[in-house]
């Protein structure tokens, strides 16, 4: 290793630098099934082995709290199926832990799940298995990132918006000082297992958020997915299964390959193109408390901006109107009175949605905007009175 030599510096001062390059490589599966507890689905257990260490793997099965409530017979299932599986699986412990984003307000929940590995003894060669929602699937693999720097996380999501979206992502995280999602790591899961039979007992709001997703997603990347979604909206609202398993199972494709291919999966620069909308979306979370569900907020988010879109001249109003049309028509809302609420200065409350989105990622703002369906730009400021305008827009809808 020879340092390298600044030859441009005519300053005095000397430094000797060695220059590191590192080139790290991850692989993760995201495998679409059904029934992955059943004892004889060798799935996870392959899953599992899919290093080829050949050995006893000790795991600790983590569950939302909703899930378990709503499959009672869940954590039997998971002791028989690693006692079908003697050789290849240990169990652990099994740890019921809060879902929704109460899971991930605070350190509380992470510090039980910290003991919940320290207690089980587990070790970088472990597994933390997390069965849930994504703001508990968020907090349990934040949590998991830290323990000795890092378990194995087989993420198992549980909800529409976390098997097309935040379930198969790299991130993960807490909300605290006000903000969603302040505190996280990027951290690639070892596997994730999207077992669509845990979507049938979803509440209506849970099982259509997702839906909000890819409405995000297709918007800006992918205008035939756009049209299906379109074509498609009274099925998802009625819970069409089939319907659904599509529209999450292209969702999570456009976003892994994004990814995968868009060159910054840890978001070292200032774009973060998959969150069209969500600049707003997040605030309404966070002025809400969280009673607006993460997909409501993000479909609200995305209406606002696509009217902004269209008064900047980057889409029509036919292109407005049928994705209006399309996030009401499968009973995603575009509206919330928050978007009202005003601060002391008699600014919209949302707009400090805008600040708090840019120092998340760093350097100068940017915003991801449809340009035309299917394609999308960046923009590097938004001009307060448009927002204002495509918000008063909305209310008109809202009342009829």
């Amino acid at each position: 290793m020879t340092p390298v030599a600044d030859t441009n510096n005519p300053s005095p001062h000397t430094a000797e630098t060695y220059q590191q390059s590192l080139t790290v490589t991850f692989e993760f599966p995201v495998i679409f099934t059904r029934d992955v507890f059943a004892a004889d689905n060798p799935l996870l257990a392959d899953v599992l082995d899919r290093l080829g260490e050949r050995r006893r793997h000790r795991a600790m099965i983590a569950i939302d709290a909703g899930v378990d409530q709503a499959h009672p017979d869940l954590q039997h299932r998971i002791k028989e199926y690693f006692h079908a599986h003697p050789d290849g699986m240990e169990l652990a412990t099994i740890t019921v832990l809060p879902g929704g984003e109460v899971a991930k307000n605070g350190w509380t929940v992470v510090r039980e799940v910290m003991w919940s590995i320290g207690s089980a003894h587990l070790d970088r060669q472990s597994f933390v298995i997390a069965i849930g929602g994504g703001a508990m699937l968020d907090m349990v693999g934040f949590a998991a990132s830290i323990v000795h720097r890092g378990l194995r996380l087989v993420r198992v999501p549980t909800t529409t918006l976390a098997q097309n979206d935040g379930g198969v992502g790299v991130k993960n995280g807490m909300d605290e000082h006000g903000q969603k999602n302040f505190v996280g790591t990027f951290a690639p899961p070892f596997a994730v297992l999207n077992d669509f039979d845990f979507l049938a007992t979803l509440s209506q709001r849970d099982w259509i958020g997702g839906v909000a997703e890819a409405f995000k997603v297709a918007i800006i990347k992918d205008a035939a997915f756009f049209d299906y979604l379109c074509d498609h909206a009274r099925a998802l609202d009625q819970r069409d299964s089939a319907a659904m398993e599509q529209t999450i199972r292209r969702c999570a494709l456009l976003h892994l390959e994004h990814i995968c291919s868009g060159g910054d999966p840890f978001e070292f620069g200032s774009a973060r193109p998959l969150d069209f909308g969500h600049w707003l979306g997040h605030r309404l979370e966070t002025m809400s408390d969280y009673t607006i569900g993460h997909g409501q907020a993000a479909a609200i988010g995305i209406a606002v901006d696509s009217h902004y879109a269209r008064q900047v001249g980057l889409i029509d109003d036919g292109d407005l109107q049928r994705i209006l049309d399309g996030l009401t028509a499968c009973g995603l809302p575009i509206w919330d009175d928050l978007l009202d609420r005003r601060a002391v200065d008699g600014t919209l409350e949302v707009l400090e949605g805008l600040e708090q989105f840019r120092e998340h990622l760093g350097g100068r703002l940017t915003i991801t905007l449809p340009d035309g369906i299917g394609r999308k730009t960046e923009v590097h400021q938004m001009d307060p009175g448009l927002i204002e305008k495509a918000i008063d827009f909305l209310r008109g809808p809202a009342a009829s």
